[in-house]
């Protein structure tokens, strides 16, 4: 009999586990090569997992809402399309089904409510399998390993973080009480209820926002610098070629493929603006990855990485800034298209605001805000005399990482980015 194992794939260089968050198929369900088999979820991004085979699903090796390690069986396919097929588990949240050959059942027993295991965690936070296993043998709740400070990418707990924890444990303060009663966390006040109020539960992506946010706040000093860039050669050029550019390539000409391309200009001239930081040491990154942030119909935002920003032309960044906010909407990106990023712009001008701070998107250390582009009176030296002008300008500003990267530094590259696109020549052919 000709079996097929279909292991947990790696999705991305950072990616060691994901969650199954659904089955489309069940054993005994006869599939094709290409079929979707089930959708998984990352702390980075949703994913299909096609099958890369055509036959018969055997064993479902892991329920839904199970942690999975890449590299590990979960299901089995008879490529011959026969075979014996074993029952899926039953769908419990994070608990692996046994892959020893069943036994016979034998007469079922009146069943108690099934408590969970105390170390499950109380909230949706990831925790690999080691961690789980380190905590059930410690006898670590649920809502005590919740309240571990992580150290791995995104907040995610390790090893070496449960074991620190566990050398000063007994100094540590009691885990709130979980429940009506529980009493409120430290610096926050107790919520109460009025009538009309509305209780909309976070969804997963959400969680996951909320934690890397926290997270970017408590790791990282934040200190943002602004300047205003008059950029009316840029829109007159914009103006004047973009129903062109849209005949010819298909897509809308928006701003901010100048907007990448000066960034990246700029990155190059200070890499100390395209780094991390990891401990003690400062990560200069060579390549110039720029994420830009996304909203969703969901109310959530995704950030996609557009690659080697620094080596693609003003129309290789339309296409490629294109083809990644399509899928971003449409929810088809490609889990590496959302890692790797160096550095970030946050579009505010998109909803017509002046300008914003943003959050730096760790392990980053700064990120860009493009404001709405607005027409203002201002002054212009001319051989003249000065003389008042309708220009088009619009706030910039930098929120940087205040441990690696001064005032001076921070400064420099927004003063460079605004003169760049100040620059920018109107009578530019693409």
């Amino acid at each position: 009999m000709a079996d097929f194992n279909l292991v947990m794939p790696k999705l991305g260089e950072s990616v060691q586990e994901a969650t199954i968050t659904r089955w489309m198929v069940k054993p005994g369900d006869v599939i094709q090569e290409d079929d979707v088999l089930l959708e998984i979820a990352t702390d980075k991004v949703d994913s299909e997992i096609p099958s890369p085979v055509a036959g018969k699903v055997i064993q479902v090796l892991f329920a839904e809402n199970a942690l999975v390690p890449v590299g590990e069986v979960i299901a089995i396919i008879n490529t011959e399309g026969k075979g014996e097929v074993i029952e899926a588990p039953a769908a419990t949240a994070g608990k692996e089904t046994s892959k020893q050959p069943q036994q016979p059942q034998q007469p079922q027993q009146p069943q108690q409510p099934q408590q969970p295991h105390p170390s499950q965690p109380s909230s949706d936070r990831f925790y690999s399998p080691l961690v789980m296993s380190i905590a059930a043998r410690e006898n670590i709740p649920g809502v005590e390993l919740d309240s571990i400070t992580g150290s791995g990418t995104n907040g995610r707990v390790r090893k070496q973080d449960v074991l620190k924890y566990l050398e000063t444990r007994s100094k540590q303060p009691a885990a709130p009480e979980k429940g009506p009663g529980r009493k409120p966390e430290q610096g926050r006040g107790t919520i109460t209820l009025q009538p009309g109020d509305t209780i909309v539960e976070m969804d997963r992506m959400r969680k996951l926002i909320a934690e890397h946010m926290v997270m970017s706040k408590h790791t990282a000093p934040h200190v943002t610098n602004f300047v205003e860039a008059d950029v009316t050669g840029l829109v007159m050029w914009r103006d004047k070629i973009k129903d062109e550019f849209l005949k010819r390539e298909k897509i809308k000409l928006t701003f901010m493929p100048a907007f990448l391309e000066a960034t990246a200009k700029a990155l190059k001239e200070y890499p100390g603006v395209n780094a991390s930081v990891d401990g003690d040491r400062i990560i200069l990154r060579k390549n110039v990855n720029i994420g830009f942030a996304v909203a969703l119909k969901s109310g959530n935002l995704i950030v996609p990485v557009l690659k080697n920003a620094d080596q693609k032309s003003l129309v290789g960044l339309a296409v490629e800034l294109s083809r990644l906010s399509e899928a971003a909407r449409n929810s088809t990106l490609s889990p590496d298209d959302i890692q790797g990023g160096t550095f970030t712009i946050s579009n505010f001008g998109t909803f017509r605001n002046i300008t914003g701070t943003p959050v730096i998107n760790q392990p980053q250390v700064a990120i860009l805000a493009t404001g709405n582009i607005e027409k203002k009176p201002a002054v212009i030296e001319t051989p003249t005399g000065d003389v008042i002008a309708i220009r088009h300008k619009m706030i910039l500003s930098l929120s940087y990482d205040h441990r690696v990267v001064d005032g001076a530094l921070g400064g420099m590259f927004l003063r460079r980015l605004a003169d760049l696109l100040e620059e920018f020549d109107m009578d530019r052919i693409v």
